[in-house]
């Protein structure tokens, strides 16, 4: 590489690094399992015992289940702290890190959803870590590469998929944190939480 050529590599995931480690991460600790699956309206989709949802679909290979549906309905319906952690988890990140860098299999199907916030959070820093070692390891030439017939787009660079991640990591997990904050409002100021 030429001395004065960017590390195109370094930089997209240092874009990352530094939205989790200055933003995010901070505002994710702590997050309860009241905040986990709290719902600020009725029938949202969440993460639930299994056997216990009334969505079209319950998918997950352990005790918990995620709502979902195929096709979408529409409007979508809104969604809980678990279930968007339980989306970047699985389908953002553990399926991108099992088909571009060697990680086990993973599918919403046969994903075991965490029955806690503690969990959950734990699978998103094992995802994340996954996701930036095989990000690490392409180097730049690896983010010139077609990223395959694993996704949409086969012909796409892998630098397409890299910045697509980071883009939905970003989104779902600002998310996350204004429904903390309207947790945090919301049930102060009625003194309990809908479920």
């Amino acid at each position: 590489m030429d001395a004065h050529e960017p590390n195109w590599n370094r930089t997209l995931r240092e874009h990352w690094e530094f939205h989790w480690n200055h933003q995010l991460r901070e505002r994710l600790r702590g997050l309860t399992d009241d905040e986990y699956f709290w719902s600020p309206v009725p029938h949202a989709w969440s993460v639930r015992p299994r056997g216990s949802s009334t969505a079209p679909l319950q998918v997950g290979a352990g005790d918990f289940t995620i709502d979902y549906a195929h096709p979408e309905p529409d409007p979508p319906p809104f969604t809980t702290i678990a279930w968007r952690l339980g989306h970047v988890i699985v389908g953002v990140l553990a399926v991108r890190n099992a088909a571009h860098f060697g990680a086990p299999a993973a599918s919403y199907q046969t994903w075991a959803y965490a029955g806690d916030a503690a969990t959950a959070l734990e699978q998103l820093e094992t995802q994340l870590d996954v996701w930036l070692e095989g990000v690490r390891g392409l180097g730049d030439a690896g983010l010139r590469a077609p990223v395959g017939d694993r996704e949409p787009f086969p012909q796409a660079p892998m630098a397409d998929l890299v910045l697509h991640i980071q883009r939905e990591l970003i989104h779902h997990l600002a998310e996350v944190c204004l429904l903390r904050d309207l947790y945090l409002h919301t049930s102060s100021a009625a003194g309990g939480a809908l479920r």
